[in-house]
């Protein structure tokens, strides 16, 4: 007698998933407190060196090395410049302008791009119907969470906005690079990104900002601190984790999910109001995300 069932295993990844965009999508309203003192260049730099240093202080507790081959740092420089360096810049400088709830909207253009670039550059994770059912699900809550009105205002601020769709472009290079890091544990993986990614902002804030004359302010020092420690090094630890179990179209999918929950951290700590919109919307996404989530088990007799 044949079987074909979804075991309850796959609920911890959508659960992990979950946690992921939560962490994210608190990050732009964050961004936005720290660049009102301290340049992108410079945030972006402190943000991942104190990653790097966390993440590498973890690996060595858990009795583990960096690995000294080229591959693996020729891999974790371009994970660094895609993954770190230029999105966190590209936020920072948008979100100088534009509202932090717009910046999480525009991520949504990530799934889209890895969609395309695992297609073309993948072997094993190709477009499928269900796949392509579960993107065209997602992004129309997109739609419906913007909605028309909000569509007439994308011309102004033109820039700003066109530099975060960059970055969640530069996301989804990233997390198509990272496809190749198959069989390095996620604490090295991470590591070695920060590492990376780090030294490359150092270089450019010393190089343009001039970080030594800075007087930030207390709220700006303290949203960086978060962002080092919960939106760049533990959730780099997941991201990895999610890309070693479930792939990258899977992780590609909380950039579905972080307008929604932009939204939630507006209505719990800043009194906003949640619209019906809105909540069709949510549903929609996280509908658009279990559908493309949906793996068929082989039949077991």
């Amino acid at each position: 007698m044949s079987m074909n069932m979804t075991s309850p295993v796959t609920i911890r990844p959508i659960l992990l998933l979950l946690l992921l965009a939560s962490i994210w999508s608190s990050s732009f309203a964050m961004i936005k407190i720290g660049v009102e003192t301290i340049p992108p260049m410079t945030m972006a730099a402190v943000r991942i060196c104190m990653a790097a240093m966390l993440l590498y202080a973890y690996a060595r507790l858990k009795g583990m090395r960096l690995p000294a081959d080229r591959k693996f740092w020729w891999l974790s420089f371009w994970m660094g410049l895609f993954g770190n360096a230029l999105p966190f810049t590209l936020i920072g400088w948008g979100e100088q302008t534009i509202d932090s709830g717009l910046a999480a909207i525009l991520m949504a253009v990530m799934p889209l791009s890895t969609l395309l670039l695992v297609h073309f550059f993948s072997s094993d994770e190709k477009l499928t119907p269900v796949k392509l059912m579960g993107m065209v699900v997602g992004f129309f809550g997109i739609v419906v969470l913007v909605g028309p009105e909000s569509l007439k205002g994308l011309g102004s601020t033109v820039l700003p906005q066109v530099a975060v769709a960059s970055a969640a472009f530069c996301y989804a290079i990233a997390t198509t690079v990272a496809k190749n890091m198959k069989g390095v544990p996620p604490a090295i993986s991470s590591t070695g990104l920060t590492i990376m990614g780090g030294g490359q902002m150092l270089l450019m804030s010393l190089a343009f900002e001039a970080p030594w004359a800075l007087s930030p302010s207390t709220a700006s020092s303290l949203a960086t601190i978060y962002l080092g420690l919960f939106p760049t090094a533990l959730a780099t630890l997941i991201y990895f984790h999610l890309m070693t179990i479930r792939g990258a179209m899977f992780v590609s999918f909380n950039n579905y999910l972080i307008p929604g929950l932009g939204v939630m951290w507006g209505a719990l700590f800043l009194g906003e109001h949640v619209s019906m919109q809105e909540i069709l919307a949510l549903g929609l996404i996280l509908t658009g995300i279990f559908i493309a989530s949906i793996r068929k088990k082989p039949a077991t007799s």
